[in-house]
């Protein structure tokens, strides 16, 4: 029993996780199922006394998977957690704690953070999962991956469906600001503890092929090109909001 919680706990010393495999999109295929049945009883959900309980649900899950990721490491030995690269410093992992006390409490200030942050963000970790590389489906980080990484999309498209929330131009601001303080504290974090720390990969490109390898290792041009798509991926994630809103307008105005 010791050695298949070692085994299911732990990492591989080769490949496990191939990306653009049945492993990598079923996850995300059911993470849309979800949000599509939202959208289709959304009315229903919203008169539901369940409601709640979805929401606490959600919130319950997201919080524990997001903590089971430090008690793995501080449980099995072998994976040496360290300041290096196991800091709460994340784009992901914070969107699964704001993502948590939005679906409580219904908070505007973090559904702007959420949901920005998310579609210019955790996208990164949709693409090219390499931070799974070592662990495939017979593994837990796997499980706790996907979870983290679909869970906050579920629990945003649950507010923006079932409880009427969305986007504003402030809304862009304000979580803009807030990943700039988030990238702040990367920048900190990394020169402080010095090589191997890459948080919000600032500091050089990944061991493994991802997508954030267009980005230049030159520390300056890395940065400009950060904010440039940041921007950018801010900009998109509003797009569909002011275009609705710009339809509205003409058809008042009709």
């Amino acid at each position: 029993m010791r050695e298949f919680f070692a085994y299911f706990f732990g990492k591989g010393e080769t490949e496990e996780f191939a990306s653009f495999s049945l492993a990598h999109f079923l996850p995300i295929l059911i993470a849309a199922g979800v949000i599509y049945l939202i959208f289709h009883y959304r009315a229903q959900l919203l008169e539901s006394k369940h409601d709640v309980h979805i929401r606490y649900t959600l919130a319950f899950t997201m919080i524990v998977c997001e903590m089971s990721y430090f008690w793995r490491l501080v449980g099995i030995t072998s994976l040496n957690p360290n300041p290096v690269d196991h800091l709460p410093i994340t784009v992901c992992g914070w969107c699964v704690i704001f993502a948590s006390y939005l679906v409580i409490g219904k908070s505007q200030k973090l559904f702007d953070i959420c949901y920005f942050w998310l579609f210019a963000g955790t996208i990164f970790a949709l693409i090219t999962p390499t931070v799974i590389t070592y662990t495939g489906p017979t593994r837990f980080r796997y499980y706790q991956f996907w979870l983290e990484h679909t869970l906050g999309y579920v629990a945003i498209f649950y507010m923006i469906f079932v409880h009427k929330m969305r986007p504003t131009l402030r809304s862009a601001a304000r979580a803009y600001a807030w990943f700039a303080v988030l990238a702040a504290v990367a920048y900190a974090a990394n020169r402080i503890i010095g090589p191997g720390a890459n948080y919000l990969f600032m500091a050089r490109p990944e061991d493994t092929p991802s997508i954030l390898d267009i980005l230049p290792p030159n520390f300056l041009l890395r940065l400009f090109v950060m904010i440039a798509v940041v921007t950018l991926l801010f900009a998109l994630s509003y797009l569909p909001w002011y275009l609705m809103d710009r339809k509205a307008k003409k058809k008042e105005e009709a």
